[in-house]
């Protein structure tokens, strides 16, 4: 609902704004104004301002510039001025504004049923998950465990095109997302989905790989998220005290359910050294990506803890 003095600065926007161009610069101001967090896709204010004023005009992700001196209609700034509202007074993440959110230059669709992708683990598989698979065309099993919106279901078949993918979520809301996205990459029938809590209603299957990027938020940084992480589904976040509620049963579990040459890779944030305190002797190997080398793990089979 627009208030009287957003209504007020809508009709003066009205006066004098023409064009995408005078929005772009105005949702930047605002967006600085408001010092709003960046990290569900963008990383500044200029990115995510040409992100949110292409989507909502409908205009090609590629280039804005030929029209941002484009006449706009009465609608179109109705629409702009209510996106930024969303934005910087609600605290409303972009991707969830729009509906879709890019990862490993794959679109998916998301709402808030699912947590935003953002997984580091896509950077693996952009690498084909070497030197760890040797063959990109072996027919692969693998499991997305915690798997929210598919998307790393999803990207695992793209890259092994003769992988069978399994896709494990508790949530039935996310897993209806997740089914929206398989659809749309046309992978039914590669791709199953099964709701479970963790290994607890899957198939009696053995996979070669499992990759997961499961809650894993401690509750002491749980209340620090800024507002944007506020609205994801706190199921996909919290972690509990430690961050690794999840991660523990995970790790225990896995050995059963892998292949005798298959690994498991997991994503667990800032949570190392809580980790590291638990399993001091585990022996993982910690992956490099674009954060750094402390988020992620590989670890084989033979070298899962078989303790449940």
């Amino acid at each position: 609902m627009t208030t009287d003095t957003q209504q007020k600065t809508l009709d003066l926007i009205k006066q004098h704004f023409f064009t995408p161009r005078d929005w772009l610069r105005f949702y930047v101001s605002e967006m600085l104004k408001a010092d709003i967090h960046f990290g569900h896709g963008c990383t500044n204010a200029l990115d995510e301002s040409v992100y949110l004023i292409q989507a909502t005009l409908q205009l090609p992700v590629s280039d804005i510039s030929p029209f941002l001196d484009a006449k706009l209609l009465p609608y179109e700034h109705d629409k702009l001025f209510e996106v930024l509202s969303r934005r910087i007074h609600q605290r409303e993440p972009a991707a969830y504004i729009v509906g879709e959110a890019w990862l490993a230059g794959h679109n998916f669709r998301v709402d808030p049923r699912v947590i935003i992708p953002r997984s580091f683990i896509a950077e693996l598989l952009q690498d084909n998950l070497s030197p760890w698979v040797e063959d990109e065309q072996a027919p692969l099993r693998i499991l997305d465990l915690c798997t929210g919106s598919g998307c790393l279901g999803i990207l695992s078949a793209i890259t092994f095109p003769n992988a069978q993918i399994d896709c494990i979520d508790l949530s039935a809301q996310a897993l209806e997302v997740a089914q929206l996205n398989i659809q749309k990459y046309d992978l039914e029938k590669r791709i199953r989905l099964i709701q479970s809590n963790l290994f607890e209603k899957t198939p009696k299957a053995q996979w070669d790989i499992i990759l997961t990027n499961p809650p894993y938020v401690n509750s002491q940084s749980m209340t620090k998220l800024p507002a944007e992480y506020l609205h994801e589904p706190n199921l996909a976040l919290a972690g509990g005290d430690e961050g690794l509620d999840l991660i523990r049963p995970i790790l225990h579990q896995s050995h059963a359910h892998l292949s005798d040459n298959g690994f498991l890779i997991c994503e667990l944030g800032h949570e190392k050294q809580f980790f590291e305190s638990h399993y001091p002797n585990l022996p993982v190997v910690w992956l490099e990506v674009s954060a750094g080398h402390d988020q992620v793990f590989m670890i084989r089979k033979e070298d899962l803890p078989l303790k449940v």
